[in-house]
């Protein structure tokens, strides 16, 4: 009898739990790239890397303000994605048109969001892709891990640097 009586507390306290642990509606990360031209990034992520645009929208004066996203400027943003999926990665793209900044040799070289890793089940498309643009590969990629992946290491029109593991 008190074990029957202390089942369902057990359970109402171990749902509680899991509850407050997980407080997110999308297990995805949006991330945002402020690119110094838009055509160029748009054109690389999209013809090289092989994202496709699945939507987008503008941030206007007011709301750029009021946000401390901006001092007051609109802008728009390009939402790309790997795979057009509701729960894959959205990476937004945007330009204000600031000038190229010096990105580094080296992931080291800088703080701040350095390189992604894009996981990818071949590597020989991107590759392809990658030479069709002669889009310069880094350090001596690509590599092969010891578990038969290829390490691929590029970095986009404004410096990010892109890790591209495959088979």
């Amino acid at each position: 009898m008190k074990r029957l009586l202390l089942t369902p507390v057990f359970l109402v306290f171990a749902l509680s739990l899991c509850q407050a642990q997980n407080e997110v509606e999308n297990p995805a990360i949006s991330i945002a790239m402020i690119a110094s031209d838009m055509e160029t990034s748009y054109d690389f992520y999209t013809n090289v890397i092989g994202m496709v645009e699945t939507g987008g929208f503008t941030v206007d004066e007011s709301f750029g303000k009021r946000s401390g996203l901006t001092g007051g400027t609109a802008y728009d943003v390009k939402i790309l994605k790997l795979v057009d999926d509701p729960h894959s990665t959205e990476f937004k793209l945007a330009s204000f048109g600031n000038p190229k900044e010096e990105a580094g040799e080296v992931i080291q070289d800088k703080n701040g969001a350095r390189y992604i890793t894009i996981y990818l089940k071949s590597t020989a498309e991107v590759l392809q892709r990658i030479k069709d643009h002669n889009i310069k590969t880094l350090g001596d990629t690509p590599l092969t891990f010891p578990n038969g992946k290829t390490f691929i290491l590029i970095q986009d029109p404004d410096g990010l640097f892109i890790e591209l593991i495959g088979n």
